[in-house]
């Protein structure tokens, strides 16, 4: 059954689960010394990454990148096998993360380069609020202007230099909610330093939708690089929680805020923009060394935290608390699919138009509703003000290569698939095409599949009070955009 969070009985039912939830999760864990110390409410460590794609690492099997940071994370903990960002786009998912709540409900803070208003509640202030020192690192919330949603810092919480100095102000008795937001794998790269550092271009397995020749494949590996540079320092950071003798009571979180910067990943619907990896310990309080294969999303987060440090999740949080999924109250069956958004990301189309698109996605579907598809999905042909042409897609050797030849037969493929315009519907099979290629939503085999799927998320819309499910009226291209024009005027399409 989805979650409904439209109707004041649905909210009811909602803080009731969370009630019952908690009780029963600290009743299965009284008891003696033991029950005293699960009742200690836990350190919280967020490690976000910028742009890091699902299965791109080693405990997904992964056979380049290497990754032996969150291996050990996930060995130790639960690894997350369908884990989703709410919007491929960092600004409105981290927004999510932070909130709890589905983007299309943060009004500004569902668009990048925005601000999300101070009347949103986070879980870093919540926390703070009861007592847990909180601070965070390199990238929060953002990009955008915070100042401008009428808050006085980042709503990751104060910034910090470093984890090492804010834990130097955590006293012994306080527990610490922290935000490490890595910078990687966020472009640029660095040309030609993945295969440097000695992973080899012949062992990449380039995904069908980007053509596979050697400068995509070295492109992929500087990639992996900052991958494995993002997990080197989550290595640094939970060194120092074990020296400090906090790890055991640590909830340690490993996931990104979106899909890989390619063409047809970052900024798209498919697995490839919001298929997230992720992983989570807290040795003290959750049994390791498991795979869970249920449909979560990052929105999650929020509620988790909370009901993890003994506060009610706010009724308005769309996530739902995995605590009752880890501590085996919750059935997995519970959680068949997520539901997915993007409004507008860069500044990238005449009069700064959004493309606006929701999804649902299940074990055997990806269904994707295009409010506008008469506008062109990663942006305008043509440099408008920011990145480029086609400026939602981050500008890379592989894009280069794609638009240099994009009327070469062998590689229209490529090209139509990351920026040509799209149909009002799309539907795809993933037991016959995991990697999201061929659109059935028109095939008459499919009507069925396609009236379910079109009905979940229709009904999802109208029960988070989705915008675009009463008006459609396109509020968010008129929210303001902070980000910066383009820096060099080319067109970027130069193999």
């Amino acid at each position: 059954m989805e979650w409904s969070h439209g109707s004041k009985a649905s909210r009811w039912k909602r803080r009731e689960a969370g009630n019952i939830s908690r009780r029963g999760f600290l009743a299965g864990l009284a008891g003696g010394a033991a029950g005293a110390a699960a009742r200690r409410r836990p350190n919280i460590l967020l490690c976000i990454a910028d742009d890091w794609s699902y299965p791109h690492a080693s405990a997904y099997g992964d056979r380049v990148v290497r990754t032996p940071v969150f291996d050990r994370v996930a060995r130790e903990g639960v690894l997350f096998t369908h884990a989703f960002c709410a919007s491929p786009s960092c600004t409105p998912s981290r927004a999510a993360i932070l909130t709890g709540q589905a983007p299309h409900r943060l009004e500004e803070g569902g668009n990048l380069w925005g601000f999300l208003p101070a009347r949103f509640p986070v879980y870093t202030d919540l926390l703070e609020q009861a007592g847990y020192v909180v601070g965070f690192t390199r990238k929060g919330w953002g990009p955008g202007d915070y100042k401008a949603g009428g808050r006085a810092r980042n709503p990751a919480g104060p910034e910090f230099a470093s984890f090492a100095e804010f834990l130097r102000t955590v006293p012994a008795d306080r527990p610490f909610c922290f935000w490490f937001g890595s910078h990687d794998p966020h472009r640029p790269y660095e040309l030609g330093s993945g295969a440097r550092s000695g992973m080899k271009p012949e062992e990449v397995a380039v995904p069908p939708y980007l053509p596979d020749l050697p400068q995509v494949r070295h492109d992929i590996l500087d990639y992996y690089l900052e991958v494995q540079r993002f997990d080197r320092e989550v290595g640094e950071i939970l060194e120092l929680i074990e020296r400090s003798g906090r790890a055991a009571n640590t909830l340690v979180v490993i996931t990104s805020d979106n899909g890989w910067p390619f063409p047809r990943a970052k900024a798209n619907l498919y697995d490839s923009g919001t298929r997230m990896p992720l992983a989570l310990r807290w040795p003290e309080r959750i049994r390791g060394g498991r795979r869970v294969d249920a449909f979560v999303n990052l929105a999650d987060l929020a509620p988790t935290f909370l009901e993890a440090a003994g506060i009610e999740p706010l009724p308005e949080m769309t996530g739902r608390s995995l605590l009752g999924l880890l501590g085996g109250r919750e059935k997995p069956g519970s959680r068949q699919a997520v539901f997915l958004e993007r409004e507008r990301h860069a500044w990238v189309r005449k009069g700064n138009l959004s493309y606006p698109s929701r999804a649902v996605r299940t074990r055997d579907f990806l269904y994707i509703r295009n409010f506008r598809p008469e506008r062109w999905p990663a942006g305008d042909p043509e440099l408008v003000h920011s990145v480029g042409p086609f400026g939602d897609c981050d500008d890379s050797p592989s894009k280069q290569w794609i638009l240099h030849w994009r009327t070469d037969p062998p590689f229209v493929r490529y090209f139509e698939r990351a920026f040509a315009q799209r149909p009002a519907e799309e539907l795809y099979d993933l037991r016959k095409d995991p990697e999201q290629l061929d659109n059935v939503a028109a095939r008459p085999e499919y009507a069925a599949a396609l009236a379910d799927c079109r009905a979940r998320l229709e009904r999802w819309m109208k029960e988070t009070g989705d915008p675009r499910a009463a008006s459609d009226d396109d509020r968010w291209d008129r929210y303001p955009y902070f980000g910066p024009p383009a820096r060099i005027r080319t067109g970027g399409t130069s193999p």
